[in-house]
């Protein structure tokens, strides 16, 4: 069958997709915390994370490891290296998506832009780390069987 899917989904497809629809229903939160993280900190920490293990939760990918992991991959990594050293923050969100051994680039410019984003949610980063934490938890589910 050449559109369908005749396969049953694996878990490592399943969390790439609810990664994919979790980003897609909360772009302009993704956006306003990522702008948010980046005026307090730059690129200073790393690239934004969004870790899905042991519950989804938000960690900072320091260049320096995800440079060392590219490495030991034999340099495929090289492509969201490139993404990540040149993404433009005030234009595009750039976050890394880690599950099940493997990683995910998340990229997605949002409208409005994610300074006005930051704006127009009105929230701190600590008060959108929660909610979107919260969202995660609820939105990205992995069975035991699965971890």
């Amino acid at each position: 069958m050449f559109f369908g899917n005749s396969q049953p989904e694996s878990g490592d497809n399943k969390w790439r997709r609810q990664l994919d629809k979790f980003v897609k229903a909360n772009q302009q939160e993704l956006a306003a915390l990522f702008w948010g993280l980046w005026l307090a900190n730059g690129d200073s920490q790393g690239t934004v994370g969004i870790d899905l293990q042991p519950t989804p939760h938000f960690v900072y990918c320091p260049k320096e490891q995800i440079e060392n992991l590219n490495i030991r991959v034999e340099n495929r990594l090289q492509e969201i290296l490139g993404i990540v050293e040149n993404h433009k923050p005030e234009v595009e969100v750039v976050m890394i998506g880690i599950g099940k051994g493997e990683i995910k680039l998340i990229q997605f410019a949002p409208e409005p832009a994610p300074p006005i984003c930051f704006e127009q949610v009105g929230k701190d980063v600590d008060g959108l780390l929660d909610v979107l934490e919260e969202r995660m938890s609820q939105e990205i589910v992995f069975n035991a069987e699965e971890r």
